[in-house]
C-alpha cells in the first residue's frame, strides 16, 4: 500500500512545476481557501427532535399561553368603554344639518348637542378619545408633509420651511407655521360633556386638557421658536397660519402658554400620524373624584356638545367619541388574550394528537422479519 501525503497547496490548486503568482501562464484557482470557515468545518449544533423532547415543549407552551391568555381576556373585558357616532349621516342624527352644512370654508362655527345614556359606573380616571373613520394617516406623501426642524423651534425653518410641505409651505407669500399636509389637517371639533341630573339641570364635566400627550414629544421633539420670548405673536408675526385653520398656532391656547404654539398638546396628538385607516386619539381626561365613594361618572344620562368644525363627507369619514377606562395593560383591547389562547389551545391540541400517535406507532419494531 503506498501512503499518500496531504499538501494544502495542492488542494489550494498549486502544483508543482506550476508559474508563480503573476507570472505567464499561471492559473488562479477557484476553489475557496482551506479554512474551517469556507470549508464549513465550523462546530455545530442541531436538535435532535424526538417524542421526548417535542411533546413536552408543545404541553408547556399550552399550558403556559392559555391562562395568560386567560388573564389578559377578563382583564380587557373589565375594561368600561362606551362609544357614541356623532357624525350626522342619518337624518334624524342631531348633528345632521352640521354635517350636510359645514365645510372647510364655512366662517361660522356648528353645533348640535348628543344625548346619551351610560348603564354603569365608570370609576378611576376616564378618558376620552376622538376617533376617525376611513381618514388614512398613513399615506406616505401625507407622513412626510411636515418639517420636524420647523416643529423643534428652530428659526430658520420657521421662515424657510421644507419642501416636503408642499403645497402647504406657503400663504399670501408668507411661509407656514406650522407647515404641511398633517398640520393643515388639524382635528379641530370642540368636545364638551355634561351631566343631566335627575332635576332636569346641567352639570358640566371637567375635562383636563393637558398630560394627554407624550412626554417626549412634548418636551423633546415640539418646541416653540424664540427661545423665552412668550409673546408667541412676535415671534411668528411673519408667518402665517395654515389654510384650513380658523386661528394662528399662537392662539390654540392663548390661556396656557405652556400650552401654546407648538406645545399645545391637541397638536401634537394630531402630529403623531395613525397606523390605520381607523383610529382613536386622546383628547382630554376626566380625573377621578377625591372621594374614592363616589364614582367619576355616575350611571344616567348625559349631552355630547359639539363645536362642529371638521367635515369628514368629502372621503366617507366617520367620528365618534369613546369614553374609556384603563387596566394595567392599557385600553380594551381583547386580542392579544385571543391570541395567546388560540396558540394555546393549538399547541396543546398538537400535543395530545402527537402523543397519541407516539403510543401508538412509536414501540413498533423498525426491522421486519424478511421470510425465506
Amino acid at each position: 500500500m503506498m501512503a499518500s501525503s496531504y499538501n494544502a497547496k495542492d488542494e489550494d490548486g498549486h502544483h508543482p512545476g506550476s508559474v508563480g503568482s503573476g507570472g505567464p501562464g499561471a492559473v488562479k484557482s477557484k476553489k475557496p481557501d482551506n479554512t474551517a470557515f469556507k470549508q464549513q468545518r465550523l462546530p455545530a449544533w442541531q436538535p435532535i427532535l424526538t417524542a421526548g423532547t417535542v411533546l413536552p415543549a408543545f404541553f408547556m407552551i399550552g399550558l403556559i399561553f392559555i391562562p395568560i391568555g386567560i388573564g389578559l381576556l377578563v382583564t380587557s373585558n373589565n375594561i368600561k368603554e362606551f362609544e357614541i357616532d356623532y357624525t350626522g349621516v342619518d337624518m334624524f342624527s342631531p348633528c345632521f344639518n352640521c354635517s350636510q352644512s359645514y365645510s372647510w370654508n364655512s366662517t361660522s362655527a356648528c353645533t348640535c348637542s348628543v344625548p346619551f345614556t351610560l348603564d354603569q359606573p365608570f370609576e378611576s380616571n376616564v378618558f376620552m378619545y376622538y376617533g376617525l373613520s376611513n381618514f388614512y394617516q398613513n399615506h406616505r406623501r401625507y407622513v412626510k408633509s411636515r418639517d420636524d426642524s420647523q416643529l423643534n423651534g428652530d428659526k430658520s425653518s420657521l421662515l424657510n420651511p421644507s419642501k416636503e410641505c408642499e403645497p402647504y409651505r406657503t400663504s399670501e407669500k408668507k411661509p407656514i407655521a406650522p407647515c404641511g399636509a398633517i398640520a393643515n389637517s388639524l382635528f379641530n371639533d370642540t368636545l364638551e360633556l355634561f351631566y343631566i341630573h335627575p332635576n332636569g339641570s346641567k352639570i358640566g364635566i371637567h375635562l383636563v386638557k393637558t398630560g394627554i400627550a407624550w412626554w417626549t414629544d412634548k418636551h423633546v421633539k415640539f418646541r416653540n421658536p424664540g427661545g423665552n420670548n412668550n409673546n408667541l405673536s412676535i415671534v411668528f408675526q411673519e408667518t402665517s397660519k395654515p389654510v384650513n385653520w380658523r386661528k394662528p398656532v399662537y392662539e390654540l391656547d392663548s390661556a396656557d402658554p405652556e400650552n401654546n404654539g407648538f406645545i399645545n398638546e391637541d397638536f401634537i396628538v394630531w402630529m403623531r400620524t395613525a397606523a390605520l385607516p381607523t383610529f382613536r386619539k386622546l383628547y382630554r381626561i376626566i380625573q377621578k373624584k377625591k372621594d374614592n365613594m363616589t364614582p367619576t361618572l355616575p350611571p344616567g344620562n348625559y349631552s355630547l356638545e359639539v363645536t362642529y368644525n371638521y367635515p369628514v363627507r368629502s372621503f366617507d369619514g366617520r367620528k365618534r367619541m369613546i369614553l374609556s377606562t384603563i387596566s394595567w395593560m392599557g385600553g380594551k383591547n381583547p386580542f392579544l388574550g385571543i391570541a395567546y389562547i388560540t396558540v394555546g389551545s393549538v399547541c396543546f391540541f398538537l400535543g395530545v394528537v402527537l402523543l397519541i400517535i407516539h403510543h401508538k406507532y412509536g414501540n413498533r419494531n423498525n426491522n421486519a422479519d424478511i421470510p425465506n
